[in-house]
């Protein structure tokens, strides 16, 4: 999967969701940090939307815990037909494990994000654009999730998404917070490739989501 237009993914530990997720969905984030058997239900997946796969680590925001039992759970998703796409911490990808996962995928025809999570503030947008050319040097696609304390910084990381849409670099970017909420439906005007949601607000992975229904209907309208 190229991610070379806007894709829409619903979040969820349950693949089972993906029936009711196609209607809305482009893709399905798999939060394997958060589920139940992930590579059980990977084995059984009989889907018809791709998956992104995500075995998110505890110190970026996860549950998954022990490097190295996580990276390899992510590295035999890779593996499977149905997952188009894996999703590594640009920190991970800065060691010789992650990079191993990420060669490991790229053998099977499996893109590579490269993610960046700031749970407390929004970077100035100088060093934002520095983090996502790094991760973009290393991955396919950079994503970066941050904190919005004003609209500031929402316009910081809108324009860090516009100038590097602009030199050709695929990124997924989200202001995070309730101050940053429409950033995920107007960010992919400016060019972010990947837009989260759950299938219902209450199963939420991150602050400020939309349930997936109401940012696929504010995606479409926005883009026209």
């Amino acid at each position: 999967m190229e991610f070379d237009s806007f894709s829409l993914a619903a979040s969820t530990a349950v693949l089972g969701d993906e029936p009711r997720a196609s209607d809305h969905a482009d893709i399905v984030e798999f939060r394997m940090d958060l589920a139940t058997d992930p590579l059980d239900q990977l084995a059984s997946y009989n889907g018809k939307l791709p998956i992104l796969a995500t075995n998110r680590a505890s110190w970026e925001g996860g549950e998954a815990t022990g490097d190295e039992a996580r990276l390899d759970a992510l590295e035999t998703a890779a593996e499977h037909d149905a997952v188009a796409a894996i999703d590594l911490e640009l920190e991970s990808l800065l060691s010789g494990d992650g990079r191993r996962v990420a060669d490991h995928a790229r053998e099977h025809d499996t893109t590579v994000l490269a993610s960046i999570h700031d749970f407390e503030e929004t970077p100035s947008e100088k060093r934002m654009r520095e983090l996502l050319e790094q991760a973009t040097d290393h991955a396919d696609v950079g994503k970066m999730a941050v904190t919005a304390n004003s609209r500031f910084d929402v316009l910081d990381l809108l324009s860090a998404t516009n100038r590097l849409t602009e030199d050709g670099r695929r990124v997924a970017t989200i202001a995070m917070g309730e101050v940053g909420r429409h950033s995920r439906a107007v960010a992919p005007i400016y060019g972010s490739k990947i837009g989260y949601a759950p299938l219902d607000s209450a199963d939420a992975t991150a602050p400020g989501q939309y349930e997936l229904a109401t940012l696929s209907r504010l995606v479409r309208e926005l883009r026209g």
